[in-house]
């Protein structure tokens, strides 16, 4: 499966949810699309359930199919709670950093923002959009690149990482990352519970 590069608006109505950031759209036609975007709502198995929640995940974070297995494998094997190590996992994806730190208004911006190596993990150029970033990272956006629109435009707009887990120098557009993000603190609306009940069948 191929990443997807259709319409975001429909594929965000579909789950009822911004999960490519704000949208216009979605405010005038609040309900699913297609034709039978505005009937009555079926009641929806429980594997129906938790394979939208799954699939809800892998759209916000931008990530395939194969990729999401391996995430959650990785998560189901280290300590502590499953549900909450693979939202931190997903977090610490440097393409969702450099969004993270607002250096681009959307995830889709991040990942290019990477491919293109525009940024650089403890002074070298990482053009991996899954790379992990650890604790202790530092994450800056390299010298000639502070220039362009695109990065400007997203900290006028955002003003900056108001995230805790990253230590941010606006002067030098340069970001820490001193912790993977509490549960509470990760403010996409994911069920976790229901991806590790589906991934446990």
């Amino acid at each position: 499966m191929a990443r997807y590069t259709g319409p975001v608006t429909k594929k965000a109505r579909r789950f009822g949810e911004p999960i490519f950031g704000p949208s216009k759209s979605m405010k005038k036609k609040p309900y699913p699309p297609g034709q039978h975007g505005r009937g009555r709502k079926r009641k929806q198995s429980e594997y129906a359930v938790q394979l939208m929640e799954k699939q809800k995940a892998k759209y916000t974070y931008g990530v395939l199919e194969k990729q999401f297995r391996n995430t959650y494998d990785k998560a189901a094997r280290m300590e502590g709670i499953k549900g909450t190590n693979l939202l931190q996992l997903l977090e610490a994806r440097l393409d969702n950093v450099v969004y993270r730190l607002g250096l681009s208004s959307t995830r889709r911006g991040a990942r290019q923002l990477v491919s293109h190596k525009h940024i650089a993990v403890n002074g070298i150029i990482t053009n991996i959009p899954s790379f992990t970033v650890k604790a202790g990272d530092i994450i800056t956006v390299r010298e000639k690149s502070k220039a362009m629109d695109v990065i400007k435009g997203s900290m006028a707009a955002t003003g900056g990482n108001p995230y805790g887990w990253f230590e941010w120098d606006s002067k030098k557009l340069q970001g820490k990352m001193l912790h993977y993000p509490d549960r509470e603190d990760i403010p996409e609306n994911v069920k976790e519970q229901l991806i590790v009940e589906l991934y446990s069948k």
